[in-house]
């Protein structure tokens, strides 16, 4: 479970500042795909990156599981991240000289207590979640050697690694076709079921709009109108 309760989030602006998030409240269920849509500009990038807890927000909460991220330090909204928080990114950011199954498996190089355990345990589901997301044949192939949506298949693998609470997607069929954009957004609403995620998916394109349980539309920063129980009052 995510929820975001009344969050602004402010930019400088030459002597002022602009405002990105305006008061917005959302909720994110597990097992619930919500999209996030609206027009370039509207805020929806700067939303999920302060729902990913990478942007501190001016004001208002977010609260992921039972914890307020807002209220942690850096380093403790780092562990969050590693812990609770899968986030696949418009570009799949795979590292050219790695395998598929070596982009999985170094994530369980990351630091943290509980280190040793949590590598033992990443290692023992990486090629669970390469043949999830269909790429069980291509695990031993670099980024050169796969296609653009096998590539966002490996990213979302890697997401999903530490099997978080909570997925963020910003953008993930802008690069693709429609077919290969298609086959992407059938997954990420497949796993979002099958693992009960709560998933935020930011899209401009509405073309797979049946896909999603959920859809808030975002102009200027502010939530301009919402499927039934997308939007949480978290008074």
């Amino acid at each position: 479970m995510i929820t975001l309760d009344d969050v602004t989030l402010t930019f400088p602006d030459g002597s002022s500042r602009a405002t990105a998030v305006d008061h917005v409240s959302l909720a994110g269920r597990p097992g619930v795909l919500t999209g996030i849509t609206g027009p370039s500009g509207s805020g929806k990038s700067s939303l999920l990156a302060v729902a990913a807890t990478l942007i501190r927000p001016d004001s208002g909460r977010v609260v992921i599981g039972d914890v307020d991220a807002t209220s942690l330090s850096r380093d403790e909204a780092t562990a969050l991240r590693r812990d609770r928080i899968g986030i696949v990114f418009q570009q799949s950011n795979l590292l050219p000289a790695l395998t598929a199954r070596e982009q999985l498996q170094v994530m369980a190089e990351l630091g943290g207590r509980g280190a040793s355990a949590r590598r033992r345990a990443v290692r023992s589901r990486v090629d669970e979640l390469l043949d999830a997301v269909g790429l069980a044949d291509h695990a031993g192939k670099r980024p050169a050697q796969l296609s653009g949506g096998q590539r966002q298949r490996v990213a979302i693998a890697r997401a999903l690694v530490h099997e978080p609470q909570v997925l963020l997607v910003d953008e993930p069929t802008s690069a693709l076709d429609q077919e290969r954009g298609a086959e992407i957004m059938d997954l990420i609403a497949s796993l979002t079921h099958e693992r009960a995620a709560a998933t935020l998916l930011v899209t401009h394109d509405l073309v797979h709009e049946n896909l999603l349980d959920e859809l808030v539309t975002v102009v200027d920063g502010r939530i301009v109108a919402s499927t039934a129980d997308a939007v949480a009052s978290a008074a």
